[in-house]
């Protein structure tokens, strides 16, 4: 990270990651693609469709499970590869030490919450008997079985901070195919084994995710020699905690951001039809193909980035700079261009009512229109994760997440073409992030990059 040439570093870093991510939305699409096939039961019609809509209803827990999760992670990453940088041994250690038992602390909590809060959380969504008991069921195994996608989380991220980002992939990519190859068997029942609906949507979800901390403990505990290993590293300290969180508490907010955001839409949406709730429940899990593409790619940019401003070294920072913007946008560009070409196809895969689909064909075209902003708006906040600049990252996440696409998306809601309206509110609230966060970038820039020594790379 601080002597290969920054596209070539950033592609090696990048790609791998991008894959990974790619493939985690995968397994998240065949989920629904799944469950969307529940056959019709005596006292249960339109089954498939129920069930993904439970999906839509539990995937905002989900969403903060990972947030933090990943917000933690993103914090040992950035302040284990600035020690890297600096070269401080104890710190690498410290700072592995401490994620792994925040990770515990986090599991925790949602273990209590699968326990006792899974129902009244679902039901305030939803009166509907059949999707509150579909969701429900789902839920509770997802959050009571979470330890795999918090503690995976963790390790992910001390793999990537050292650059050994093919593991992590590994260790993603096992847990997806196992995932992937699971869903059938449990949902339907196969090789002897029960058909058990949705929930058996939950226990590959779960399985797959356990596989995946497994893998990526051992490559970790392997392959990771840059970091020490030990039980004292365990111990929490304060001023590591702190600045773990300096870098992660912003960026579980940003995630925790998406979760507050999908369950506020799917309110809203709810009052224009239970349709287009499921719309955007099934756009969403396209949608991050894309999305997860461009986090990939963020990913790379933040230790690169935080590395060699570590470092001092103001050139390469730049460089990480201005070649992660580039491929952000040249991915955003893609998902924008294959999703405006071939929208009704890949949608037809989920087998939902006419209604549904049309709105879902309507919403990818509509919200795809603002890729461009939200690449750009990716890839500055992985840079201010790097630069140390949280709350930039914040007040951008805040702006194109809450402040704007919730308040536009109720006043779309209410008028008369409502189920077109409601879909602009997501490249407005792009549009008017992406300019803040630019303003914000030529700032950092001037008070944070300009000061740096300008050392030349080896």
């Amino acid at each position: 990270m601080g002597t290969e040439s920054i596209p070539k570093v950033m592609l090696s870093m990048g790609i791998p990651i991008i894959l990974s991510m790619v493939l985690q939305a995968c397994y998240n699409i065949v989920d629904s693609m799944f469950v969307a096939r529940i056959p019709d039961t005596d006292g249960i019609t339109n089954a498939g469709e129920c069930a993904v809509n439970a999906l839509t209803l539990a995937f905002p827990v989900q969403m903060l499970i990972v947030a933090f999760g990943i917000g933690t992670g993103v914090g040992v990453n950035a302040l284990l590869a600035k020690s890297l940088g600096q070269r401080d041994e104890e710190k690498v250690a410290k700072a592995a030490g401490n994620g792994i038992s925040l990770a515990l602390m986090i599991y925790a909590v949602f273990l209590l919450f699968g326990l006792f809060g899974v129902r009244a959380y679902i039901g305030s969504q939803t009166k509907d008997s059949v999707i509150l008991t579909m969701g429900s069921s789902y839920l509770t195994i997802c959050s009571v079985v979470s330890f795999g996608i918090v503690l995976f989380s963790i390790y992910e991220k001390l793999l990537q901070s050292t650059g050994k980002t093919v593991y992590s992939t590994i260790a993603q990519v096992s847990g997806a195919v196992v995932n992937i190859v699971l869903d059938p068997i449990m949902i339907f029942g196969c090789f002897g084994l029960p058909a058990t609906g949705i929930r058996g949507a939950a226990y590959a979800t779960v399985i797959g995710q356990i596989v995946s901390m497994l893998i990526a403990m051992y490559f970790h505990y392997r392959k990771n020699t840059e970091v020490k290993a030990g039980v004292k590293y365990l111990k929490l300290e304060r001023g590591i905690v702190r600045e773990i969180y300096a870098i992660g508490l912003p960026a579980i907010i940003m995630q925790a951001l998406m979760s507050f955001m999908t369950y506020g839409v799917n309110l809203i949406f709810g009052t224009v039809s239970q349709a287009a709730v499921t719309a955007y429940g099934i756009f969403y899990k396209i949608q991050q193909f894309i999305f997860f593409a461009g986090f990939g790619l963020r990913d790379a940019i933040t230790p690169i980035v935080s590395f060699n401003y570590g470092m001092g070294d103001q050139k390469r920072v730049r460089q990480g700079i201005f070649y992660g913007l580039l491929y952000t946008e040249v991915i955003m560009l893609a998902g924008l261009v294959g999703l405006e070409l071939f929208a009704k196809p890949l949608i037809g895969l989920f087998a939902m009512s006419e209604e549904t689909e049309g709105l879902c064909v309507m919403a990818s075209k509509i919200i795809a229109a603002g890729f461009l902003f939200a690449g750009g708006n990716i890839a500055i906040q992985g840079v201010f994760q790097a630069l140390g600049c949280g709350l930039d990252s914040l007040i951008v996440s805040l702006l194109r997440l809450c402040v704007i696409v919730l308040p536009l998306a109720w006043l779309l809601a209410r008028m008369e073409n409502a189920a077109f309206m409601i879909w602009w509110a997501f490249p407005a609230a792009e549009l008017v992030a992406v300019i803040v966060a630019v303003l914000f970038m030529l700032r950092a820039n001037h008070k944070i990059i300009k000061p740096m020594r300008g050392r030349e790379s080896q």
